[in-house]
């Protein structure tokens, strides 16, 4: 009990704690959809892209989430409007974008006399070092992405599963779309001081596609793929606070090793499922 206790006396640690649940319910939550859709390739890139805008506020010395904010609701309207407008196909222009702008923030980065500890804080986040006024924007932002999906639950479910039924029934899909674009920019803001740029994809997707072993109905798929991210955001703090290794990457981590046990257990059943099925032949 004292090995789950003691860290507690920090305050420090209670907010990185606070700061690890919300965003493993919000990015696993939203996960799903980004998995249900074949998206992965685009929240990599919508982390990236928000790094010029993280940069411009830390050189203004503004609040990073504000510049990842901005910057992440541009490039979801803009990743928005050069697929529908231009003739390049989706993950090439979304790969354009990507590079571009990831390379401008490391540029402007590289202003500072010294950027390699700051690049190293975007990259791979700073859990413990997460404040209380980080800690109530990161909880406002969380709140308001689920809401969202609570009140959108219907409408992202048909365009996730039947695009075509959804031009049918005559949904908004242009606006479900974009709308959806920038719900992955606000999350990716909220998980930025969690787990950095560099790992944001891990946290949105791994937790989901770990509870598609489990479950193909979307509400338990939701349900399991947050539990699993609350999880691996607690044991990758108490991992950062007793083997002192950074806590963004001990969230990864944690979220790829219970990939890896859903997988393997997958793998044993679907090879049960074949022998029992292949049985009565051989008999």
């Amino acid at each position: 009990m004292d090995f789950l206790l003691d860290p507690l006396q920090y305050d420090f640690i209670v907010r990185a704690l606070l700061a690890a649940g919300i965003v493993g319910v919000v990015c696993s939550i939203l996960g799903v959809y980004i998995v249900l859709r074949g998206m992965a390739f685009l929240g990599d890139a919508m982390a990236h892209t928000i790094l010029p805008g993280v940069v411009a506020a830390f050189l203004l010395g503004w609040p990073l989430a504000v510049g990842a904010l901005i910057m992440g609701v541009l490039t979801a309207l803009g990743i928005g409007v050069l697929t529908e407008r231009t003739a390049l196909k989706e993950d090439t222009a979304i790969g354009v974008i990507f590079a571009g702008l990831f390379a401008l923030g490391v540029a402007m980065l590289s202003l500072r006399g010294n950027y390699s500890i700051d690049l190293a804080h975007f990259l791979f986040g700073n859990l413990l070092g997460v404040s209380s006024g980080d800690l109530l924007l990161t909880a406002v932002l969380g709140v308001v992405v689920l809401v969202l999906i609570f009140l959108f639950y219907k409408e992202f479910l048909v365009i996730s599963f039947d695009p075509v039924l959804a031009e049918t029934l005559r949904l908004p899909t242009r606006f479900l779309n974009y709308l959806l674009l920038i719900l992955i920019a606000v999350t990716i803001v909220v998980a930025l001081q969690v787990v950095g740029v560099a790992l944001m994809l891990a946290i949105l997707v791994t937790p989901a596609a770990t509870a598609s072993f489990v479950t193909r109905r979307l509400p338990s798929m939701m349900i399991v793929s947050a539990v699993i991210g609350v999880f691996s955001g607690v044991v990758g703090v108490y991992a950062s606070y007793y083997l002192n290794i950074p806590s963004g990457p001990a969230v990864v981590l944690t979220a790829t090793l219970i990939f890896l046990l859903g997988l393997a257990v997958a793998a044993g059943r679907n090879r049960r499922g074949a022998l029992e099925t292949s049985a009565p032949e051989a008999a």
